[in-house]
């Protein structure tokens, strides 16, 4: 016997028996109950092979290789907090929800493995894998498990409405190595009332009347503190000659909320979509009962606050907030977000379009990009909507071919374009008028 063999705690394990350990499906009763009495509000089970999360599979099992089954579970947030203008309050709300609910799965994670069952909690929201921003920076997509796993449907504000408790939840995942003998399915309906309360609450147009998302109005709002506005903010700092120069770009109130979100949690700057909506058993009844009340104890006070709204020049954003919020002062600041790769510009394109600027523009462009990264891809502008697909699709009426690493400085304002066509980095087949309305499309 080697003295590997003989090592105690390789001896005890082997008398235990532990490798031939019990891999029967987990009692869903038991499981259920062991998520609740650990502080979850409600839970649902979710087998790998989901179709509803296809899409997920190979980044779950990247994360945890042996999952068999996903665990969500919800968190009640108090409604009154979220829906108060006071940002210091419904912040507060979210962030001891949030903490609770990576407490609640640390939990129920730290009891399976008492019994022998491997489990992995992701964390709720932040902090993430921040050395893939601007990608995806979490590790797993809480919101589609959530709907798999029957606890609401994502309604136009693009947050999960649970059937009684409605939007004002928080989401949590835990993975795991078993099977469970019951599984739960999406529900029926959606408990979203399409009131489009969530439309005219939001302060920067975000949320269409039609389901449109405008994904860059709400990130560089609602996420000034957080990711690529702390980046915008950092460079506000680096560029300024003196503090006087700095007072210009940033006043005292925002150098002071910058503080407050470094040393205790980053802020939200709006979440008035959630604050707004109605949807959910537990809810409905103020705003049946009284639909104009509603309106004005909750909805007007978000409107009427007068409030610094961060917007991209040149923005959908920026025309929608003198327009319908003339109160409040508009801030044209960066987004911060500079794609490092060309896989990440093209994935980007749908989320930082902007329609309303895209406006009459029916074009395809041709993209062939050169050089350390080499890639082919079509955009495709029509109807105020975006498509982009590998490849070149269809004729262009522009054809770009740039140098990759070129491409992506000059996305970061770090090369000059008109210099790079000089020196043929990048090359135009076609009107330069199209590659300035593409860009016009695409503020950032």
């Amino acid at each position: 016997m080697s003295k590997f063999d003989r090592h105690p705690t390789v001896k005890k394990f082997r008398e235990q028996n532990i490798l031939n350990e019990d891999k029967a499906p987990l009692d869903a009763d038991w499981l259920r109950k062991l998520c609740l009495e650990a502080g979850a509000d409600d839970v649902g089970f979710v087998e790998i092979e989901r179709a509803e999360i296809a899409d997920q599979r190979q980044e779950i099992l990247q994360a945890f290789p042996v999952t068999k089954t996903l665990i969500s579970f919800v968190c009640r947030m108090n409604r009154e907090n979220v829906r108060s203008p006071a940002r210091s309050v419904a912040n507060v709300e979210f962030h001891t929800t949030g903490e609770e609910v990576n407490q609640v799965g640390r939990e129920i994670v730290a009891t399976l493995e008492k019994q022998g069952i491997r489990a992995l909690n992701p964390a709720m929201g932040f902090p993430m894998e921040m050395d893939c921003f601007p990608g995806k920076v979490w590790v797993v997509s809480h919101k589609p498990v959530a709907v798999a796993a029957g606890l609401g449907h994502m309604g136009i504000h693009r947050n999960v409405i649970h059937p009684q408790f409605g939007n004002f939840i928080l989401l949590g995942t835990i993975l795991i190595d078993r099977e469970v003998t019951a599984r739960n399915k999406p529900i029926d309906y959606n408990p979203c009332l399409e009131c489009k309360l969530c439309v005219v609450a939001c302060p920067v147009g975000a949320i269409g009347t039609d389901g449109h998302f405008n994904f860059s109005a709400c990130y560089t709002h609602n996420y000034r503190e957080f990711m690529g506005g702390f980046t915008n903010w950092v460079e506000d700092i680096v560029e300024s000659k003196n503090a006087r120069e700095y007072r210009q770009k940033v006043n005292d109130a925002e150098s002071a909320s910058m503080w407050q979100s470094l040393s205790f949690k980053a802020n939200y700057k709006a979440a008035y979509c959630v604050a707004a909506c109605p949807a959910g058993e537990d809810v409905i009844g103020q705003f049946l009962q009284n639909k104009t009340g509603f309106v004005q104890e909750v909805v007007k006070p978000l409107q009427d606050k007068e409030e610094t709204i961060y917007v991209v020049p040149g923005s959908d954003a920026q025309d929608y907030v003198a327009r319908r919020f003339p109160h409040k002062q508009v801030k044209s600041v960066s987004s911060g977000i500079r794609p490092n790769s060309i896989q990440g510009f093209l994935f980007g394109l749908p989320l930082l379009f902007q329609r309303q600027q895209s406006k009459g523009l029916d074009t395809i462009y041709h993209f062939t990009f050169t050089g350390k990264e080499y890639k082919k891809a079509t955009v495709m502008i029509r109807e105020q909507t975006v498509q982009v697909q590998d490849g070149h699709v269809g004729k262009a009426n522009l054809h770009v071919r740039a140098d990759s690493k070129t491409w992506l400085r000059f996305l970061a304002k770090e090369e000059n374009i008109v210099w790079a066509i000089v020196t043929r980095k990048i090359r135009v087949k076609g009107s330069l008028k199209l590659l300035l309305a593409f860009g016009k499309c695409f503020p950032s």
